[in-house]
Order: structure tokens, then sequence, then C-alpha cells
């Protein structure tokens, strides 16, 4: 297989094939006396590097595809050889970005063994690193790579002139074939199917959150991309990543840049080791129970296909009562019907309610404000869907549904809806407005909710006879979406118009509460599978009410349940009427599965929050005009000088 003498011509460099775009100038052609040093193998091929370049946007590696040649080559060895340049795109998805490679190899000559490639070190204080927030020129619009319309630019197509100073994908494809080093990584997600893992390194990031991950956050009013991040591929030589979550450190890496899966990826020549991890175990919630009627404390929780029978069903009761303690209403979502996944035309979700609320009956309460025989008793309530329409795993029939604890709420009198019938807001004799079915759908029939869940309002009472209402919502998933580092900019987010009429059609709901009392107090809530930072998704949504992180002034880097790709992110939200904001708010995202050591130890794939609100003005005591000051004291030092223990909690910090 060896040569043993040059072909007559002109040699090419790699920088030259690579060229300063995605696409090679030499695309198509075939090229000789390429000369460079095999820097890693795989059973499909080799790389090689050759003479760098002052421009820094012209890689200097390039793989090469021969599992035949790659039997005679060894990592160190300067090799000579022709082919023909390709762009190589993996598999069948039209949304992967093509990898440059030289193909068919011929006339390969060593030249000689034993040398050393010194990798690219990634970091602040080595030779480069990626910048901060922006994958790509291309992702233009109002909200950045979330903006619609989506997929209005091709990378491939435009094949522009890469800027890696400004760019994330322009950075990875600059270094494509390079060998680099990344010192003492960190992961900001757990390993996804393939075992990859998402890491970023020791350089400027945004949305570092105290856990080690990275939140979706605004930087300059842009939602950012984390374009600094990338994912840690097989290890080369056969090792295996080791197992990570949220915020492990590992030692030093070094690799081959390359494009796989959709992704951009670096394949560690080995496997790296964990040097420390975070505890796993989240703390409780803070926030306890209030002492007046007016004062309510909401859950919420998307509790991953519940049915009658499942496994994780004390892991979440045990979330309600221990960690979120007990609040008066819970907002459900994925509870399944009473035959779990079967495909049996059952619709009920009966037996798995019960379930849920005779596990959580048999959770000791153990937070300061609960006697250690403390067992609390919750009600349910839904509304059946009709059988295989609303999405989801198909014979599972998921909805949404309501917990709530009669001691301190209670629904108003009402006939429940059905699963094609809307609710609306109405006067009684009164003044005091209600829903005509309670609880009810809202807008069922509508387009809105093709193969979707359909959201819950419900109307509720204090035990001073106090209104408020609610709305429970599980909007549709972002099936479909492209990858983040793929060809269509800005990437498609799956579904995102069926969001965005679903928003707009809860939205009209609310504000047809609001056209009868604008000062109702209303708590909206669920899964809505998107980002705040998606602000075309949420505009109606937000011209009517106030997100409680907002009001509860939560740092924007601390605002996440969910864990997926490279991002720590919000997905489960809870917003508010002016009303119930201006009396003020609290809110905690608790984090018992994104914690998680493995995605197998989460009893969900979400974690809960806990909110406190208050639903209607606390009584001021004779003499006294501030009502709201008189509020914030018994919120905050009441409890307190009842409940001594409370203060331990908040001495330290929990």
């Amino acid at each position: 297989m060896m040569a043993t003498a040059f072909n007559a011509v002109t040699a090419v460099k790699i920088t030259d094939i690579q060229g300063v775009a995605y696409q090679s100038p030499l695309a198509g052609q075939w090229v000789h006396n390429v000369t460079g040093v095999v820097t890693a193998k795989d059973r499909y091929g080799f790389w090689i590097s050759g003479e760098a370049s002052d421009d820094s946007r012209a890689s200097s590696g390039l793989r090469v595809y021969s599992s035949l040649v790659a039997s005679h080559v060894r990592p160190g060895d300067s090799i000579s050889l022709s082919g023909r340049v390709a762009e190589y795109r993996q598999g069948s998805n039209p949304n992967d970005l093509l990898l440059t490679e030289l193909e068919l190899p011929t006339d390969l000559l060593l030249l000689s063994s034993g040398h050393t490639v010194q990798p690219v070190v990634l970091s602040k204080a080595g030779d480069r690193a990626p910048p901060a927030t922006r994958l790509s020129a291309h992702d233009v619009g109002p909200d950045g790579w979330l903006s619609i319309p989506n997929n209005v630019t091709r990378v491939e197509s435009a094949n522009a002139t890469l800027e890696p100073d400004k760019y994330g994908l322009d950075f990875w494809e600059s270094l494509e074939g390079m060998v680099v080093t990344i010192p003492t990584p960190t992961t900001s997600g757990f390993p996804d199917r393939f075992g990859s893992l998402w890491v970023y390194g020791d350089w400027d990031i945004q949305g570092k959150n105290e856990r080690g991950g990275l939140t979706i956050t605004f930087v300059d009013n842009t939602p950012d991309a984390h374009s600094g991040t990338v994912l840690l591929g097989r290890p080369l030589d056969g090792t295996r990543l080791p197992k990570s979550a949220v915020g492990t450190s590992l030692s030093d890496v070094t690799g081959v840049v390359t494009y796989q899966f959709g992704y951009y990826h670096i394949l560690p020549l080995t496997a790296p080791n964990v040097l420390s991890a975070p505890q796993a175990e989240a703390a409780p919630a803070t926030i306890l129970a209030g002492l007046d009627p007016c004062q309510i404390t909401i859950g919420d929780y998307n509790v991953e296909n519940m049915g009658p029978r499942s496994q994780h069903i004390p892991r979440i009761a045990d979330h309600i009562v221990n960690y979120l303690h007990a609040p008066d209403i819970v907002f459900l979502q994925e509870i399944q019907d009473d035959s779990g996944s079967r495909n049996n035309g059952v619709t009920s979700a009966n037996k798995t309610l019960a379930a849920l609320v005779k596990a959580i009956s048999n959770v000791q309460g153990l937070h300061p404000h609960a006697a250690s025989s403390t067992k609390p008793a919750y009600s349910f309530v839904d509304v059946p869907p009709e059988d295989n329409v609303d999405g989801g795993k198909p014979g599972s029939n998921i909805r949404v549904a309501y917990l709530w604890r009669s001691d301190k709420v209670s629904l108003l009198p009402g006939l429940r809806g059905t699963a094609t019938q809307a609710t609306e807001v109405i006067e009684e004799s009164e003044g005091e407005f209600t829903l005509n079915l309670n609880p009810g759908r809202i807008d069922p029939t509508s387009l809105a909710w093709e193969e979707s869940r359909k959201p819950l309002a419900a109307a509720w009472q204090t035990t001073t006879g106090e209104r408020f209402f609610t709305v429970n919502v599980h909007f549709s998933s972002k099936r479909d979406s492209s990858s983040q580092h793929g060809d269509a900019r800005p990437p498609v987010n799956g579904h995102a118009d069926r969001r965005t009429h679903q928003a707009n059609v809860t939205a009209a709901f609310v504000e047809s509460i609001l056209a009868k009392d604008a000062n109702a107090s209303i708590i909206f809530g669920g899964d809505m599978n998107d980002f705040v930072q998606t602000r075309s998704v949420f505009s109606a949504l937000t011209s009517v009410l106030n997100d409680i992180n907002d009001v509860s002034n939560i740092d924007p880097v601390e605002r996440y349940t969910y864990v997926y790709e490279q991002n720590t992110q919000e997905i489960d939200h809870v917003f508010v009427s002016d009303a119930v904001a201006q009396r003020g708010t609290q809110v905690q995202h608790v984090h018992v599965n994104t914690w998680a050591q493995t995605t197998a130890a989460r009893a969900s794939d979400h974690d809960p929050t806990v909110a406190k609100v208050w639903v209607c003005d606390a009584p001021a005591p004779p003499g006294d005009a501030h009502g709201g000051w008189y509020q914030g004291l018994w919120n905050q030092f009441i409890p307190v000088l009842l409940y001594p223990s409370t203060i331990v909690f908040k001495l330290m910090g929990m």
C-alpha cells in the first residue's frame, strides 16, 4: 500500500483544502501530495495535521476517509497522499452540516515517524477560546437563535466566510479536523443517547448558574445560545466517557474536532476522569404555607407519564410533601388514564389520581410547619379527554389535573365540564364572578389544541370566601425541532406555531376574566414547552400576565426546571395577574430532578416549582393604613414567632 516516490504534482496544503468558509474551495477536485502528521484513527479512517496558517479561519486538520489506508498508518506518522476532496453529510438528515474530508486516498507515502502534534489549547489563558453567546450570523431576528420565522437561511447554501471570533458554529468549523485540548472542562447536562457529554471550558460564558449549568438568559436583549459549548463524543481508544450530570468537573480533554449526528464534537483520544461532582441532593423549598386565608401556596409539577401503577408515584409524593411542603393547590401535567399506556379506550384518570393522593397521605410531613404525624389530605379533579385526541403516548390520554387541600381552598360550586365543552367566566347575582363549568376546558375545539392537551381553568375560594382563578396548561412539545448546530438558521423550533396559537387562546381567556374584573386574582401555570426568551410565542400572555420570577426577583440564571442538550432551561412557567403581582409573590424551582446524578435517578424529567401568592388583601391591623406593610410583616415574621424552627431554615439559607 505504501508508495515509494512522490507524484510529480504541486503539493496542496491542508489549509488550502479547508479554506476559510464552510465548504472547501476544492470540493470535488483531486489533490496531490497532501502532507501531514497522523493525529488519530478510528475504524473508518484517520486525521492528519498539516502546516498551520496565520489565518485562524483555515483549519490545518483534515479527515481522511479510508479504513484500508488507516490500517497502514499510526499516530505520529508523517505522510503524503493524494485523493478527492469531498463534502460529506452523515446519514440522511438534510439538516446536518457538511464535513470536509479526503476520500479515495492513493499514493500514500510514509515520510517519517514519531512526531508529536501540539494541540490547540482552548481556554482564556490558552491559544483560542470560543465566542460567548451567538451561534451564527444567520440567526437574525429579535429573538436571535429563537427567532420566528426560522429555517430562513441554510448555512451550507450561504457558505459564508467564517467569523470565528463572533459566532460559535464558525469557531468550531475553523477547528474542524484539528487536535485541541480543553483543560478541566465542566459538563452542562446529562449524557445524550450516544453517551456524549456537553462541556464548556475556562472561557467567557454567560448564564452560568450556581450548580454549574448554563441557563438560557438574555445577553444584550438577545437569547444566549451558549455557543461555547461542545459535545465530547466516544473516545477514540475505546475507553468510555464517565457518567456525569450538571456541573461535573472533568480532567483535561484532548481530542479531534469533528461534526457528527448534527453537532460539533470533540472525539477524545482517551476518556477523561471525574475530578469533582456537586452534591446530588436538592434542598427542600424554604417557602412554607401561610397562616392567612388569603395566602395560598401553589405547586406545579410535570410528573412524566404517571399511570396508576407507575413506580415513581412514591417519589413524586415525597417531593410534594417534603420538598414543596404540601402546597394548597398542585398543578399536575402528564397524568395518564387508569390503564396507563394501554390503548384500550379508557379515558378516566380517577385511579391514577387516587393512587397519587394515597401515596401523598402515606408520606410523613417533615417540614417545620407540620407536626410529625401530619398527613396532608388532597382532593383531585380533572376533565377526561376524548380517546387518543390530546397527543402524548398513544393510549395514555395524558392530561392536566389539580390536587387541592380543602382546609385552605375549595372549588366554587358548579358543573364539571366535558372534553369538548368550553368554560366561560360568568357573573353571579351577587356580583361575584365564577365559571359556568368549574373546572372546565378552555376553547377545547380550537385548532390550537390539535393533538395537544387542553388547558383546565378553575374558580376557587378561600376559607373566608375570597375568589380567585387558576389555569393549568401543557402546550405542544418541541418535537421536530432541528439541531442548534444544524444547517437551518435560525434553528427550527418544532411546533412553535402551535404553542403561539395556544398562548393566544389562553391569553384571550385570561382577558375575558380581566374584562369583567380588572382586579381578578389569576394564577396561570404549567408545562409550556418553550422558553420565555422566545418572546414571539409568549407575547400574548406576557401582555396580560406577569412572570412570577420577575415579580419575585429571582436571579435569571437560577430560573430552570429542565435540562436538555447544553442548557438548563425553564419550560415550566408560572404567571400571575396584576392584582397578585402587586401584593408580592415568592417562587422557587426545586431541583430534585435536574440535580440528579443520572437520568435514571430522576423521578421526572422536570423539576417542580412552588410559589406563594396572595389572592386577596390581608387585613390591616386597627389604625394601620398600610396594609401592604402589614402583609409583608405577617408573611416574613409571624410564622417565625409561631414556629421557631423556621428560623433555623432561614439561617441555613434553606
